[in-house]
């Protein structure tokens, strides 16, 4: 290996510490300004907390052998509520591909529904579903569902046209096009679906959203 090759290795190995280094100090910094803003109350800690504040309510939790409790709640809510907007979204894109006409006639309705502030529902999902693990669930589909719809079908439709005339042209249906063609030539849009719908879950799901509009596992017991 020549020295030229060395030195270039060096400088790639040189540039990764550097990074890693960089994000490692900006994380800890966050966390000290964090605490000193609200440690002198130039932010307020009753809304912001701290970390020390947090690190005491994670020690306690595990004192009173409740923090696993939310843990596995949090853990099946997210598990239940991403594969449930998956498939939910799967379906819908698929429909709306396979029927232009039922695109046109619900688009028009998605836009609405997408438009519409969906932390506000909180309420009445309460009302309508009670305080309870559905209700969170349902706020996590209704945050995920339209925006990994979208990202699906605008996946489909941009197939390769010139291999759609292809399989139109030896009479294949439809539904063979669509498992060994439109899918396949899908995987980016799926991929970025699948990633669009985990950070669209938890925003569902966790505070300030999820949990702490609806209920907290352990004094739901009561």
């Amino acid at each position: 290996m020549s020295s030229n090759e060395l030195d270039f290795i060096k400088k790639h190995k040189r540039k990764k510490i550097i990074i890693k280094i960089s994000q490692i100090s900006i994380i800890i910094s966050f966390f000290i300004l964090w605490q000193l803003l609200s440690s002198f109350k130039i932010i307020n800690p009753f809304i912001f907390s701290s970390p020390i504040k947090i690190l005491n309510t994670i020690k306690n939790l595990y004192i009173s052998n409740d923090l696993f409790i939310h843990i596995f709640t949090t853990l099946k809510e997210i598990i239940l509520a991403f594969i449930l907007g998956f498939i939910i979204s799967f379906i819908l894109a698929i429909l709306l591909y396979l029927s232009n006409t039922f695109y046109k006639i619900i688009d028009p309705f998605l836009n609405i529904l997408n438009s519409l502030p969906k932390i506000s529902l909180g309420p009445i999902l309460i009302i309508w579903f009670g305080a309870n693990t559905s209700s969170i669930i349902i706020m996590a589909l209704l945050i995920n569902i339209l925006v990994c719809t979208e990202t699906l079908y605008v996946g489909f439709i941009s197939c390769n046209k010139y291999l759609l005339l292809l399989f139109k042209s030896f009479k294949v249906n439809k539904i063979y096009t669509i498992i060994h063609l439109v899918i396949p030539s899908s995987l980016e849009n799926i991929t970025t679906s699948l990633k669009l719908n985990i950070s669209m879950t938890l925003i569902g799901l966790l505070p300030p959203v999820g949990e702490k509009i609806f209920f907290n596992k352990c004094y739901s017991r009561y």
